[in-house]
């Protein structure tokens, strides 16, 4: 359950993570089962908690440029992860740099293209990540609702899988479908839960029991509550503004959501802790990116 913390707390949190081995980073993917939950907008305003929090993020972003993280915060990309693998640009040349510590990697195109690497190019790319291992904290990557999405391999390579669900019929639906794939087929076990758009606490904790029950009843998998977001009209004047709502509206409801849900991440269970930084990342991404995808269907 959610609990506001305090600032001596909070300043607990930030130098326990400061402990943390400057060669590894936290990655997380956050996934939804239907669109329209808000999970782009969950990425972007908890990127802002954690570079306020001193964290030093890297967003990946698997969306078109449609409604996507550079859309979102009123930012274009010239070039993507598929520049950096046709070796047209170095990495550092790709990466867009967002107002405090938040760092932004277009990577649809390149994503897709992962599977079809040599060796050579595979050892290569990898490479070209262990730049970033010194100066990232965090990963989160936004991964694509519509088209051809590689969520699987995303999230199979991933530390932890962030679910973002609603109050919707479709939306519960939709995270238990992709919950059952990746339990029955791909043995991912452990899956974050957070609950968008709602009035309330109470409210939020009913949506999950309900996917909670249905997913023990029929799964072997372990759901966490890790927070909820709630509805709050300042968080859709702040897209409006391309800004996060942490920083248009600091005060708001959901700007309080977000600093808590922050804080939460790093309090979560974590048994698929990997070692390494984000070119062990990119290593195992590459590998799962070559899973058949045959049966994935939500």
């Amino acid at each position: 359950m959610t609990r506001m913390i305090t600032q001596d707390q909070a300043a607990g949190l930030r130098n326990l993570v400061s402990f943390q081995a400057h060669d590894s980073a936290r990655v997380f993917t956050i996934a939804g089962g239907k669109s329209r939950v808000g999970k782009t907008s969950v990425v972007v305003n908890l990127a802002t908690a954690l570079a306020k929090n001193g964290q030093r993020v890297l967003l990946i972003d698997e969306n078109s440029c449609h409604n996507n993280i550079c859309t979102n915060l009123g930012l274009q990309a010239r070039f993507d992860l598929l520049h950096v693998i046709n070796r047209d640009k170095k990495l550092h040349q790709v990466l867009l740099q967002s107002p405090e510590n938040i760092t932004i990697l277009s990577a649809m195109r390149g994503i897709h293209a992962l599977n079809k690497l040599s060796p050579f190019e595979q050892d290569w790319l990898i490479k070209s990540f262990s730049e970033l291992t010194e100066s990232v904290d965090v990963v989160l990557i936004d991964t694509a609702m519509t088209g051809t999405t590689h969520v699987l391999p995303l999230s199979l390579a991933s530390e932890q899988v962030m679910i973002v669900i609603s109050g919707s019929a479709a939306s519960l639906t939709g995270a238990y479908a992709l919950i059952k794939i990746m339990s029955q087929e791909y043995a991912k076990q452990h899956f974050l839960i957070l609950v968008n758009k709602v009035e309330s606490e109470t409210e939020s904790l009913a949506i999950y029991q309900n996917l909670y029950k249905v997913a023990r009843q029929y799964l072997s998998v372990t759901l966490e509550f890790i927070g909820y977001i709630q509805s709050d009209e300042k968080l859709r004047s702040a897209t409006q503004l391309c800004k996060s709502v942490i920083d248009a509206f600091p005060t708001s409801q959901a700007a309080l959501c977000f600093r808590q849900l922050s804080h939460d991440i790093f309090r979560s269970s974590c048994p698929d802790k990997y070692n390494g930084g984000v070119d062990n990342f990119m290593q195992r991404l590459i590998r799962t990116s070559h899973l058949s995808m045959a049966n994935f269907t939500v």
